[in-house]
């Protein structure tokens, strides 16, 4: 049974969720703010974190912050704020999604169920299909699901490995961001640019040594990204 981690300082939001999310099997891990959540993360088989932005002893933000120091379990974002800026503030310290308060239950299921799928079923797939993707010094260990670079690994969240796959299984094809958005997150991509814009450019941050002149990770203005044969 997935146990997911939900984390608001308002007891009622988790309670409502915690009810809809237990009906669908899971095993709900409860905490009102940071430091709870923090310590249930590194003390729990967490499978998913939906995590509140706004709370006191430490925000969302930063408690994001810090379970990637230790951890690439999908993290999903609650909040009242709706800007563009705030979404990609969220994407860009290495959450893999993000819903705007108040919310529909069913969509917030779905969407738990999306991540969770692309966390485990896609990474027993992975297994099946034992395989080493090279460009370079840059190298993909498919049944690992292990990134390196000039032989350091390099830690990626699960979207951006999913990205990463596709692009290096299909080194020097332009993908568009619209059939990035629809193989990755297999949803019709409606005003997905900024999303896979942040994810692009978190990866060139891990990936290259320098993101301003990448050599593996290239923009083909107008089309698309590829990664470049080498």
């Amino acid at each position: 049974m997935d146990k997911i981690l939900i984390c608001d300082d308002e007891k009622e939001i988790v309670e409502a969720i915690s009810i809809y999310l237990s009906q669908e099997g899971f095993q709900i891990l409860k905490a009102y703010n940071g430091l709870e959540a923090l310590q249930i993360a590194k003390t729990e088989p967490v499978r998913l974190v939906l995590l509140d932005i706004m709370m006191p002893r430490m925000d969302g933000i930063r408690t994001a912050v810090k379970i990637r120091e230790f951890s690439s379990v999908p993290i999903i974002f609650l909040s009242a704020k709706s800007e563009d800026t705030d979404k990609i503030l969220g994407l860009n310290i290495g959450a893999d999604d993000y819903i705007t308060k108040p919310f529909n239950p069913l969509e917030l299921v779905a969407r738990v169920k999306s991540q969770l799928r692309r966390y485990t079923t896609l990474g027993s797939l992975h297994k099946e299909n034992k395989s080493v993707f090279q460009v370079g010094d840059l190298v993909v260990d498919d049944q690992a699901r292990e990134v390196k670079v000039d032989g350091e690994t390099i830690k990626l969240t699960p979207i951006e490995y999913n990205i990463l796959l596709l692009l290096v299984k299909n080194a020097g094809k332009v993908f568009s961001i619209r059939q990035i958005y629809e193989s990755i997150w297999n949803e019709e991509a409606v005003g997905a640019d900024n999303t896979v814009a942040v994810h692009i450019r978190h990866i060139r941050e891990k990936i290259e040594i320098n993101p301003r002149e990448p050599k593996y990770l290239k923009v083909v203005w107008g089309v698309g990204y590829k990664i470049e044969k080498l």
